[in-house]
């Protein structure tokens, strides 16, 4: 299995998780990945901490340009095996290979994914629940990788 830390150097602005449009830094992030994975082919479960996150990952999707639409959805809407990229702040109920975790824990249901997207934010609070994310994905034998934004 195999995890991938992306480092987001872009600091979030001051009114961005009290703003109903604006999108924390590493959400915007997380949203574009998932639209070149959706275009590679590959079908995608975003997690998030709650459900309001999970409403703005997906107002954020239905945002893009009509050119970049992502096929998506809020988990239990849509087709019956969902769209290509899901998002939820539960466990998934349709089988992916690719988790993008945007929540502060690592979810107890991770195994079940061959590859994890994670993200560190520039935020220092977030930086250290980042470093205890690695850290569990490391003891658990996963192939790690960062690359930075």
């Amino acid at each position: 299995m195999q995890s991938t830390f992306y480092v987001v150097k872009q600091q979030d602005e001051p009114d961005t998780l009290n703003s109903k449009t604006a999108v924390p830094a590493h959400f915007d992030q997380a949203c574009k990945l998932a639209a070149n994975l959706f275009r590679e082919g590959k079908r995608v479960f975003i997690y998030t901490e709650s459900e309001q996150h999970a409403h703005l990952v997906d107002e954020h999707l239905w945002g893009f340009e009509a050119d970049a639409f992502v096929p998506h959805n809020l988990a239990g809407e849509g087709p019956r095996n969902g769209a290509p990229v899901e998002i939820s702040f539960k466990p998934p109920s349709n089988h992916r290979a690719i988790m993008i975790n945007l929540a502060t824990l690592v979810p107890g249901f991770v195994s079940q994914f061959r590859q994890i997207i994670d993200f560190v934010p520039a935020d220092e609070q977030q930086k250290q629940a980042a470093r205890e994310r690695y850290k569990f994905y490391r003891q658990c034998g996963y192939q790690l990788s960062t690359t930075e934004m």
